[in-house]
């Protein structure tokens, strides 16, 4: 144990300072738009625009990796990530912005292809559970923590982009310093879509609108917060209380999916998150601070969870042998939902006011729910196979730890590589 830890420290490291400049710049974009007077149908544009770039890598990602190594992507991808923000504070026009946070998207998804691959890799089957989550923590925690650090400046001047930027350099020093021997090269994931609706439609709807409705969530919220009269402090601590909630939940919801039906703990949470979607609309009218904050992190320990119990879902009913398709694919769903929603939710705000977007939330995730309880009525599932651990949707890598045994998890580490609110 302690000498994996020791192979993966120089990667935890990395990925964490790349979080803190990543959850920093989810807080200041909208924010920014917004000071520079772009509407919030542009805003989602730029969402939109992330979403695509960030499937757009999950595809070239392992193509890379496997022509320069991991060390090289790494260094070169961060340092186009860091050129990129820095570039951020020259945008004037919606295109402008739609191109740079493409850009982001398609370097992000390729960075967490590899991070995900390195570790996933490096760790035996002894303990592979205790290094992912030693791992998942660090990030989770730090993209949870970052947005606070909009109060440390000012988002009509350079001064938060720069910071930003400094991260994604920052995160190149561990991987420079790193002895640990690159793992084998990533190979391509097959995307079956029909194959896999077949099989789990629960899973595959699910993921889809999992990025419907937490893409324009965590990508607005902070413009949301100020519309409804808070500060652009409070507005990015909302951001927080989403990770918060999703951290503090994650692990009951898991253990309670291994011990029933997990579409009917899929369509709980979905009906939950359109209560709460309903709750915030109506606490942000009354203009209960204290309340939006706490409801959000309710929200966020619903919504944010859906997602990885779609994976634990799908794994139980497909072959081992079919994992790493399995996530790819489930990956794929959830970024047309993620390209797809913040322009919906956008659309909803201009047409209902800033409230809009939550309105949008709530008959999503209502209209989940209400597919996945006609599922549990036609089809009757034996209760969950394997068990549960936390997965973000940011790489069909990660599926090496929701694999149903052990065994079928070694069998494809090598070959498993390819990447989603924050949302996560």
């Amino acid at each position: 144990m302690n000498s994996s830890l020791v192979l993966i420290w120089s990667v935890t490291a990395a990925t964490t300072l790349l979080q803190a400049g990543n959850g920093l710049l989810q807080a200041l974009m909208p924010l920014r738009m917004q000071a520079e007077g772009l509407s919030i149908t542009a805003i989602g544009l730029v969402a939109a625009a992330y979403g695509l770039g960030f499937s757009t890598g999950c595809f070239i990602a392992p193509a890379f990796i496997r022509h320069v190594g991991h060390i090289r992507a790494f260094a070169s991808l961060a340092a186009v990530a860091s050129v990129v923000v820095l570039a951020m504070t020259q945008a004037h026009s919606t295109g402008a912005w739609m191109i740079l946070r493409g850009l982001t998207g398609v370097t992000f998804a390729c960075i967490f292809t590899l991070t995900d691959g390195w570790i996933s890799a490096r760790a035996t089957s002894s303990h592979r559970g205790r290094i992912l989550s030693i791992y998942m923590i660090c990030t989770k925690v730090t993209l949870m923590i970052s947005p606070l650090g909009i109060g440390l400046g000012d988002i009509r001047t350079d001064g938060l982009f720069m910071a930003v930027s400094a991260g994604l350099i920052l995160s190149l020093l561990p991987i420079a310093a790193t002895t640990t021997k690159e793992p084998p090269p990533p190979q391509g994931v097959k995307i079956d879509v029909r194959g896999l609706f077949a099989a789990a439609p629960s899973a595959v709807v699910g993921s889809f609108v999992v990025g419907l409705v937490n893409g324009p969530v965590i990508a607005i919220t902070p413009v949301f917060g100020v519309s409804i009269g808070l500060s652009q402090e409070v507005a990015a601590a909302l951001l927080v209380a989403l990770q918060g909630g999703s951290l503090v939940m994650q692990w009951p919801l898991g253990w309670l999916s291994d011990r029933a039906d997990r579409r009917i703990v899929i369509a709980a949470l979905a009906a939950g998150t359109s209560v709460v979607s309903l709750a915030i609309l109506l606490a942000s009218y009354m203009s209960a601070q204290t309340t939006v904050i706490w409801l959000f992190a309710a929200w966020g320990g619903l919504a944010l969870c859906i997602y990885s119990i779609c994976v634990a879902h799908a794994c139980d009913i497909v072959d081992p042998g079919r994992i790493i398709s399995t996530i790819g694919t489930l990956l794929f769903s959830w970024a047309v939902g993620v390209t797809i929603g913040p322009l919906l939710g956008a659309a909803a705000m201009e047409l209902l006011g800033p409230q809009g977007l939550f309105i949008y939330s709530a008959f999503a995730s209502l209209g989940l729910a209400a597919f996945i309880a006609v599922r549990i009525l036609q089809v009757q599932r034996p209760r969950a196979k394997g068990g549960f651990v936390e997965v973000a949707p940011t790489s069909s890598a990660a599926s090496v730890v929701t694999s149903r045994t052990e065994a079928a998890a070694d069998q494809n580490v090598a070959s498993a590589v390819v990447r989603e609110e924050t949302s996560s």
